[in-house]
């Protein structure tokens, strides 16, 4: 059997989770308790004293008179029977009389002695009737243990057998019907939420002083305490009364204070404006705030789920009362049983006594009076969950009792949790609503900001980045701390969703900084500290939504060099991106454009005399006029992807100082303009990879000087043998097409050191292939290559080889004479490794340190 606390642990809930149980909630959770102790109560008492006693009905002792008298001792026990005690001898009349189906109880020699001894029998009879106390039935014990289970079974009501277990599955059925919204994971999971967000609400010194200190500024009073509070030393803050102990309380009790809590120390609540760790728990606690509304309140689902628990209760209650009204009659201490077994005992009815029938029936009436109790309270949930509109709440008396006139009313299951909040206790949601007021949050960030980035915290964020230089990447405040400014080292700093950026004067000590991110983040410059900038930064990256979030000063920074823009420039907006122009960027060699152009902007020719690297990374809008490239003609690099470009652009033929050329995940079909290109004669990288490229024109041989060829990811399915007339030619990238044949003149390419051919349908790798002895990296991964030769041992520099993917049965032990070659830098499958020879694996599990070392 379960004990008590095993039961009512189902009814068990956080503690925490308290304030969101209203007094008939906790009633309830009481009545559950109640109605669990008397179904544990009832059960234990049935598996241990419940038993039913049951007593065969004898016939009438006429019958037995008239049968006739056989033998010497019937006769004796008739006479037995009319001068003895009635009722005796009509025991002995049955007893005897059913002797073909029962034994009797006399010894067989006493009976047969009986026939020779008559005096003797008759006054041993009169004795016996005498010493009896009651009838003799002739059943031995194991017929009464049979008939009292017979009849267990079938004479009792199902309701007296089963009342325990039905209280059981009642009371649990109701208890988790009341909790159910505290563990259905959907709900679960915003109420644990909801409740760790009030508590800390709750407790928040800033809740009852800072925050409507800083709302107070009606009065010249306040603003000079506040200016007052701002100029103490951290060590002087102390934290509120109401709030958790901070590190200053051990100072306060060594100096003296610790019986001054009733004097001007109460006087002075400012002061916990500054408190450090106070100041971090509002900060964080709006933010929790803010997120949480947006999460909860565009849904119903906890408001659904409570009535529809409540709704269940209800109707488990009147199901509960109809049916179990009918049996409290049922419950009778007598019953009549008719086993059918009067072959097997002799007797066919039989009267039963039920001992626990008077406490089943204190008990069922009491559990009726308590599910009566459990119901009504019901019916008043019911009641006020319909009353009044559970999916809105206001806060309007909060708004006149704190002056935070701007804190929102909310509604859905964010409204009903505050309204189950107030059953509880009202001070919860006033205290909440505080970190609903945008005012108070942005009067707090003001204050606690650069109390938060201390020198030595922003220092702790500073990293290297992967140019090596220290960075310092500030997200999402409220400002830019002043400490940052002191920051003297830093060479690169981010601003990223600060919308309120302010740069001082204090700029002007960085005299190392030469990189500036603004990621949405208009900032706004003072006089001095902008004539910093303007002779100092180096690089400025700017990410905006709309071009109007540049700032005016961008475009005169004289000394900038490299300038990123990612943001939304469509064809509207096109005039506006250099407003003043880019004129006033002098020294400008590196623009970077990802945007949604159409065209390029007229504006990028002011800085065409000295650009030397142009990029353009669109989102898939067809960049149409591209004259503006001609007049760039000291343009040394140019990229050009995503800008669905179906031809390679004639404008770019004009820039006879293009060095790289990088047309990357446009929808280029065909290259037969590429003849062109051998008016470029410093172009030795062509990268038109992620394109769609049937076929590679012969022209393309007169590109002498081309040392990177870049065709992965198009439609190819044979290379040229004109390919292989580049001899400066040093990575050649063709994966992912549909090449089946790798050409023998590929050994040709003597300068080749890069050889990418993945995922094509190369079956069968040319003896030629291994003449290009200055190949380092060999990737053949993705094909249908079934053998390596052996002269793969020829390529001693090759570092880096990639075979996984093919068909291949076996990898040739030459692979050890690859003096570069190790076992990092072999894809391969691992069954294929692990059959080469012992010794070959050994070489590829070298070090790579002292190989390397010599052979670079």
């Amino acid at each position: 059997m379960f004990t008590l606390a095993e039961v009512a642990s189902l009814n068990d809930i956080q503690p925490t989770y308290r304030i969101l149980k209203p007094w008939w909630d906790v009633f309830m959770d009481y009545l559950a308790v109640v109605m669990l102790m008397v179904a544990i109560f009832a059960g234990t008492m049935q598996l241990t004293k419940d038993q039913v006693v049951c007593l065969p009905v004898l016939q009438s002792t006429v019958n037995s008179k008239a049968q006739p008298s056989t033998s010497g001792k019937a006769d004796f026990t008739t006479v037995e029977t009319t001068t003895g005690q009635g009722e005796e001898a009509s025991v002995r009349t049955v007893s005897f009389g059913s002797a073909p189906t029962v034994t009797p109880d006399i010894p067989l020699s006493r009976a047969t002695s009986s026939q020779y001894q008559p005096t003797e029998s008759g006054q041993e009879l009169k004795k016996e009737q005498k010493d009896s106390s009651g009838r003799k039935t002739n059943l031995d014990f194991q017929q009464y243990v049979f008939i009292n289970q017979m009849c267990y079974h079938l004479a009792l009501p199902w309701y007296s057998k089963y009342f325990p277990y039905l209280v059981l599955i009642h009371t649990i059925i109701l208890i988790v019907s009341s909790n159910f919204w505290f563990k259905y994971p959907k709900t679960c999971s915003k109420i644990e939420h909801f409740v760790s967000i009030l508590g800390k609400c709750f407790e928040s010194p800033w809740t009852t002083k800072a925050l409507s200190e800083t709302a107070c500024e009606d009065s010249e009073e306040n603003k000079q305490r506040l200016t007052g509070a701002q100029s103490l030393p951290k060590y002087v803050s102390t934290s509120s009364d109401e709030g958790s102990p901070s590190a200053s309380t051990p100072m306060i009790t060594k100096s003296g204070f610790k019986f001054s809590a009733d004097k001007p120390m109460i006087e002075v609540p400012s002061v916990t404006i500054l408190d450090k760790k106070d100041g971090e728990q509002a900060k964080a606690l709006f933010e929790k705030v803010r997120k949480f509304r947006a999460h909860v309140e565009d849904s119903d689902l906890i408001y659904k789920l409570y009535v529809g628990q409540t709704v269940i209760k209800t109707v488990k209650f009147i199901f509960i009362l109809c049916y179990t009204a009918n049996f409290v009659n049922t419950i009778s201490f007598e019953h009549i049983c008719n086993p059918k077994v009067e072959h097997l005992i002799g007797y066919t009815q039989f009267e039963c006594t039920h001992n626990m029938a008077y406490m089943l029936k204190k008990l069922l009436i009491s559990y009726i009076s308590l599910i009566c109790v459990y119901g009504f309270i019901c019916l008043y949930t019911l009641f006020w969950l319909f009353r009044i509109p559970l999916k809105e709440y206001s806060f309007e008396k909060v708004r006149e009792e704190s002056s935070f006139s701007d804190i929102p009313d909310v509604k859905n299951d964010f409204a009903f949790l505050l309204h189950m909040v107030d059953q509880y206790d009202q001070l919860y949601s006033k205290r909440f609503g505080v970190f609903l007021s945008e005012v108070s949050e942005n009067k707090l960030r003001e204050i606690s900001l650069n109390h938060e980035w201390t020198f030595e915290k922003l220092r702790q964020h500073v990293s290297r980045n992967a140019q090596d230089k220290q960075e310092l990447h500030l997200f999402m405040l409220s400002g830019v701390p002043d400490a940052v400014f002191d920051l003297t080292d830093l060479e690169v700093l981010k601003l990223e969703l600060i919308p309120e950026a302010k740069i001082p004067a204090k700029i002007s000590q960085m005299t190392n900084l030469q990189e500036l991110h603004l990621c949405h983040c208009p900032a706004k410059v003072e006089q001095t500290a902008f004539s910093f900038l303007r002779d100092h930064l180096r690089c400025l990256h700017v990410k905006f939504t709309d071009v109007a979030e540049i700032p005016a000063w961008v475009y005169l920074l004289k000394t900038l060099r490299e300038l990123y823009l990612i943001g939304n420039l469509n064809s509207e907006n096109n005039k506006m991106i250099g407003l003043d122009s880019l004129r006033e960027l002098r020294h400008l060699k590196i623009l970077h454009v990802k945007s949604n152009l159409t065209k390029i902007p007229p504006n990028i020719t002011d800085v065409a005399p000295h650009l030397t690297k142009l990029v353009i990374h669109n989102d898939g809008t067809k960049l149409v006029v591209l004259n503006s490239l001609k007049k760039m003609t000291n343009v040394a690099e140019l990229e050009l992807q995503n800008c669905e470009l179906e031809r390679i652009p004639h404008a770019i033929f004009s820039l006879s100082n293009l060095q790289e050329l990088d047309l990357k995940s446009n929808s280029i079909r065909t290259i037969e303009e590429i003849i062109s290109f051998q008016h470029l004669k410093r172009l030795t990288c062509l990268k038109l990879w992620h394109n769609k490229i049937v076929s590679i024109p012969s022209s393309i041989t007169h590109i002498k000087n081309l040392e990177s060829l870049y065709l992965s990811n198009n439609k190819l399915e044979s290379l040229p043998a004109a390919v292989f007339s580049l001899q400066k030619l040093r990575c050649l990238d063709v994966s992912y097409n549909s090449i089946a044949l790798i050409p023998v003149e590929i050994g040709l390419l003597q300068n080749l050191q890069h050889f990418h051919i993945t995922g094509n349908k190369v079956d069968v790798l040319p003896k030629q292939l291994f003449k290009c002895v200055k190949l380092r990296t060999l990737c053949l991964g993705q094909n249908c290559i079934t053998s390596i030769p052996d002269k793969v041992s020829q390529l001693l520099q090759l570092t880096h080889l990639e075979l996984k993917g093919n068909c291949l049965d076996r990898l040739p032990a030459t692979l050890g004479q690859c003096q570069l070659l190790r076992k990092n830098g072999l894809l391969v499958e691992d069954h294929l490794f692990d059959a080469l020879p012992p010794e070959v694996k050994e070489v590829l599990n070298q070090d790579t340190s002292i190989p390397f070392a010599n052979g670079i």
